[in-house]
C-alpha cells in the first residue's frame, strides 16, 4: 500500500497537484488518465467509492485544512453540504490510516520508542 516504502516524497500532495506534477513531469497519459483504485474488486475506483471526484474532494480537504467553516467550503467549491460533511466525517473515520501502526511495549526495547538508530548507522 501507499505506506510501504522509507519515504514518500509526494505524500503530502493531494492527488489534483500529484496529476499536475505528472503532466508538468511529461509522465505517459495512459498512467495519469488510470483511474485510482485499492484493487478491492472489479471496477472499482476510489471516485465511484467515495461517491466524490478527487477535484471536488481536494477542494473540500483543502477548506478543512484551512480549518474554513463548512458552509463556507460548500459554497465555494460549489458541493452540498451532504459532500463536505461526509469528507470531514470519512476523514475522522480513517485517521488510523494516516497514521504509523502502534507497537505493544513487550520486549526491552521498542522499535521507534525506546529503539532508536541513526538514519545511516557507521
Amino acid at each position: 500500500g501507499d505506506g510501504g516504502a522509507d519515504i514518500q516524497p509526494i505524500g503530502d500532495l493531494y492527488k489534483t497537484q500529484v496529476l499536475k506534477l505528472a503532466h508538468y513531469l511529461e509522465i505517459p497519459e495512459e498512467i495519469i488518465s488510470k483511474p485510482p483504485t485499492a484493487g478491492l474488486w472489479f471496477g472499482q475506483t476510489d471516485e465511484k467509492e467515495i461517491g466524490i471526484s478527487y477535484n471536488i474532494l481536494d477542494q473540500i480537504l483543502y477548506g478543512l485544512e484551512l480549518k474554513l467553516p463548512l458552509s463556507k467550503i460548500a459554497e465555494s467549491i460549489p458541493t452540498t453540504m451532504e459532500n463536505v460533511r461526509k469528507i470531514k466525517n470519512l476523514r475522522v473515520k480513517t485517521q488510523h490510516k494516516r497514521r504509523t501502526p502502534l507497537i505493544p511495549k513487550i520486549g526491552i526495547r521498542t522499535v521507534g520508542l525506546d529503539w532508536r538508530s541513526p538514519v545511516q548507522e557507521g
